[in-house]
């Protein structure tokens, strides 16, 4: 599969200050920009920096960033689901994952996450993909946010609507183990048939068990 990439680009006014989103950000752009302190939630900021630009040069590989100035305040991240995942299993060479969006305090509650998923969905080339992305309520910051799981899952399930991914029912153990888990999904419009029946096949595995 030919993995094309489209740059856009989008202004967000905030109160405190505008912030360009924009992507597919290439590896050279990512590698000379600033990343924030506050970008936390997977790794210290400098090694999710280099794992970024990683990503930015992977064939399918997809960064879209929240920049203020010359510097990295939020991003999203797309790429094949990780080798050890159920999501990987199926050899889907047209599911990608969204496989994590992180936003600093300073801007969160200003729509940065929402935006971030409406300029990745921008570029036609999505149209192709099956999008997934897995939540996990572990993952959430409930604490910095000071909300509960499940108004934290309104607030994701409505940001992740923003860019076209609605919830997908599936077995799989990890998401079955607490109600706030979930998996949502975004079929392009270009996707076949057998690439949807093959990723069914992956969220409803252990019915076929028996």
């Amino acid at each position: 599969m030919e993995h094309k990439k489209t740059y856009y680009a989008k202004e967000l006014k905030t109160p405190h200050g505008d912030l360009i989103i924009e992507g597919p950000v290439a590896q050279e752009i990512l590698a000379k920009l600033e990343f924030h302190e506050d970008l936390v939630a997977f790794r210290p900021p400098a090694q999710q920096h280099q794992a970024l630009i990683g990503i930015a040069g992977l064939p399918e590989g997809r960064i879209i960033i929240a920049r203020y100035k010359n510097m990295v305040v939020g991003y999203a991240t797309y790429l094949y689901p990780d080798p050890l995942e159920r999501w990987s299993e199926g050899n889907i060479e047209n599911l990608i994952e969204l496989g994590a969006i992180e936003v600093i305090p300073k801007f969160r509650g200003c729509g940065v996450g929402k935006h971030l998923l409406i300029v990745s969905m921008m570029d036609d080339a999505m149209e192709d993909y099956i999008t997934i992305t897995t939540e996990y309520y572990w993952h959430w910051d409930l604490k910095g946010t000071g909300l509960n799981v499940w108004e934290y899952r309104k607030v994701m399930e409505k940001m992740m609507n923003a860019g076209g991914l609605e919830w997908y029912a599936t077995d799989d153990p990890e998401i079955s183990s607490h109600p706030a888990n979930c998996l949502m999904a975004r079929i392009g419009k270009r996707v076949d048939n057998e690439s949807i029946q093959k990723f069914d096949r992956l969220r409803f595995m252990n019915r076929f068990m028996y």
